[in-house]
């Protein structure tokens, strides 16, 4: 079983203690973050979307794609992947990032899809997606790195069939669908087996992170004892649950039968990390993440030689 480190997990490594961390728990693959860090957060503790010390600042990719990838290259590490948040459509932004992957020697790069939020309707920017995409086609065959989408929530491929959608029509050597079942958690559930079975030769990475459905509380957050469920006399206006991302073994994505689905369809790529549970620090995290995944191929491989 392949492992991978999305880096956007570990805002507090830099690129040399983060590949050193991976080497000691036995993740071979580190997927870089591909974005700058905002200014005014600079001064900021950690954090995995605005100071993360593990991201290549795509305005200074010619001087820090170097160092980045010799980092791997000095604890043998595999740079499989860069993952920027292209815009759809923002053909400079996507050809740059291409650039710096194949610079890094990544071999998948995520490409962006349209957002959704009621403003558009779906088949505009569906149209607009898949306009797009044949153009990273081309580049991605020019590059030899395959592009991917990968299902988002509160976008137009939440799900394994819409992401199917997208690319169906495409090469799957040159274009494929990154399936992020935590995300699903959020928006776009659908059987597991049946969304791997439908995607066949298009999947071509995994994400790995849980997430669950909680009840929102009133009171202070702080002060889990004190907290009471939300109750009065008025008619129910709004959901009174909540999508909360959770530590690996303890949210609605069961890991262990999605190994099952995987392995049933073939699957012998990376599973990549992206805890943001923020249970555990980083270096705990990813020993964590490699010692449930090790008694998860364990136990899968004791139920096929059964």
């Amino acid at each position: 079983m392949k492992l991978s480190i999305f880096t956007v997990a570990v805002p507090d490594l830099d690129a040399n203690e983060l590949a050193s961390a991976a080497s000691a728990a036995g993740i071979d693959g580190i997927e870089w973050r591909f974005r700058g860090i905002p200014e005014d957060a600079l001064s900021e503790q950690p954090s995995f979307w605005r100071n993360n010390r593990c991201s290549i600042d795509p305005d200074r990719w010619q001087e820090q794609v170097p160092v980045f990838r010799e980092a791997a290259k000095d604890h043998d590490r595999t740079s499989i992947a860069l993952v920027p948040y292209l815009n759809c459509g923002d053909m400079t932004a996507t050809e740059q990032a291409f650039q710096a992957a194949s610079t890094l020697g990544a071999s998948m790069m995520r490409v962006g899809v349209p957002g959704y939020d009621r403003s558009t309707a779906y088949p505009e920017l569906y149209g607009k997606a898949v306009r797009y995409l044949n153009e990273v086609q081309d580049i991605a065959k020019q590059y030899k790195i395959k592009a991917i989408v990968e299902t988002h929530h509160q976008t137009i491929a939440p799900t394994a069939s819409l992401a199917y959608r997208l690319v169906q029509s495409l090469d799957s050597e040159h274009v494929g669908v990154l399936y992020d079942p935590g995300n699903m958690v959020h928006e776009g559930y659908e059987n597991h087996r049946m969304g791997l079975e439908l995607l066949g030769p298009y999947l071509a990475h995994v994400h790995v992170k849980n997430a669950g459905w909680y009840k929102k509380y009133v009171g202070n957050a702080s002060d889990q004892g004190a907290l009471t469920p939300r109750s009065d006399s008025k008619p129910l206006l709004s959901t009174p649950w909540q999508c909360r991302w959770a530590p690996l073994t303890e949210g609605m994505v069961d890991w262990v039968q999605m190994v099952r689905d995987l392995r049933a369809v073939g699957y012998d790529g990376y599973y990549g990390i992206e805890d943001f549970s923020g249970t555990l620090d980083s270096r705990a995290m990813l020993q964590h993440f490699a010692d449930v995944f090790a008694e998860i191929e364990r136990r899968v491989y004791e139920e096929e030689q059964a």
